[in-house]
């Protein structure tokens, strides 16, 4: 007979990691409900969600801390991993799957090697992994010398703090991730009647692995220069912002997104660190003290097409291949893009570095009923 539970909690082994600018818990498929909605009333559970502090839950009280990580073996011929991104919010009840994470992204082998799905290799380890949210897959690559995972090292990314092992990431098709196409509405270049908030302002609609609408800062009466924090504390700008994303919404292949997390709203400037463009992102509604991963890999592929909003902002070079250096509100995000030699507007590759780690290894405790 097997003893009685000691309490009305369950536990649910988990690893909390951090993935480049992003944390949260990662779990394994098979640890987790089969059914979607049961699913998802776990995840609330244990991450403390709807609560703005989420003080009962792993939730940091930050859309960047608010994420969960699901990961399984992939049945995919040439995948070898599957990934399940899901988004919560500190003060709401939803669960959103249909983005992609490439900051939690970087995460996802340390975690699989960890767990034991995957052997470690000598000296690095690669897999690809297939993002089910919405089909893209990349090679991610680890440092593990003597078949040893390494999370030391001197690679240094903006927003957090002292330096650790690289991890690449080499996306392999990212155009139109989420919307119909790389340009959801066939133009570089669309100009949008704002109903209801009587504006009309020229915009960006692009999907290089998350949709986004680019947007002068010089048009909302701003440098592009401020602060996060004073950015999200505009009332004013927030308002504006979010009547044109959802002005965009319909116009990239997206419907209402009132209750999404997506297209992200981007403000640009011209460069003063010498990069290639300056930015200022918000997540929707909050000012990314950074910016996303893939949210970068879109601005570059901006930063290099003709006739876009960054055209005759940003500072790029000639060639086939380029490292982009996107500042943000805490320093930059180099992406590294290759280009079609007979198709100079098309992009076929774009690479970057990250960091990761483990923070905590165990399990979450839920209430039984979940």
């Amino acid at each position: 007979m097997s003893n009685p539970p000691l309490s009305d909690q369950r536990a649910v082994p988990c690893m909390v990691m951090r993935g480049g600018t992003s944390r949260g818990p990662f779990f394994l498929e098979s640890d987790l409900p089969t059914d979607a909605m049961e699913r998802d009333r776990v995840l609330l559970a244990a991450m403390g969600s709807p609560d703005p502090r989420q003080i009962d839950g792993l939730g940091g009280a930050h859309p960047l801390t608010s994420k969960v990580g699901i990961v399984r073996r992939s049945t995919t011929p040439g995948v070898d991993l599957d990934f399940l991104f899901a988004q919560l919010q500190p003060d709401n009840d939803t669960v959103d799957v249909t983005p992609n994470c490439g900051n939690m992204l970087a995460a996802v082998l340390p975690f699989a090697l960890e767990r034991g799905l995957l052997p470690v290799a000598h000296g690095t380890t690669t897999a690809r992994i297939l993002t089910l949210n919405t089909g893209m897959q990349c090679d991610v690559t680890l440092q593990t010398p003597n078949g040893r995972l390494q999370y030391g090292g001197d690679a240094r990314i903006d927003g957090v703090p002292g330096t650790a092992s690289p991890i690449s990431i080499n996306f392999l098709d990212t155009a139109g991730s989420v919307c119909p196409a790389l340009l959801p509405t066939g133009a570089p270049l669309d100009r949008i009647a704002v109903r209801g908030a009587d504006f009309e302002i020229d915009a960006t609609l692009i999907d290089n692995g998350m949709p986004m609408v680019l947007v002068r800062a010089s048009d909302f009466g701003i440098t592009g220069y401020e602060p996060a924090a004073e950015l999200t504390s505009s009332v004013e700008l927030r308002a504006r912002l979010e009547a044109l994303r959802l002005a965009a919404g319909p116009l990239m292949g997206l419907g209402d997104v009132s209750a999404k997390n997506y297209p992200k709203m981007c403000l640009i400037s011209a460069p003063r660190d010498g990069g290639a463009v300056n930015t200022r992102c918000f997540i929707p509604h909050v000012c990314h003290d950074s910016i996303g991963v893939l949210a970068a890999v879109t601005v570059a592929t901006a930063c290099v097409l003709p006739g876009t909003i960054a055209d005759g902002i940003a500072a790029t070079q000639p060639g086939v291949r380029q490292t982009l250096s996107i500042e943000h509100p805490t320093g930059e995000f180099s992406v590294e893009l290759e280009l079609d030699p007979n198709n100079p507007g098309q992009v076929l590759r774009a690479a970057l570095l990250r960091t990761a780690r483990p923070i905590m290894r165990g399990e979450v405790m839920i209430p039984a009923h979940f």
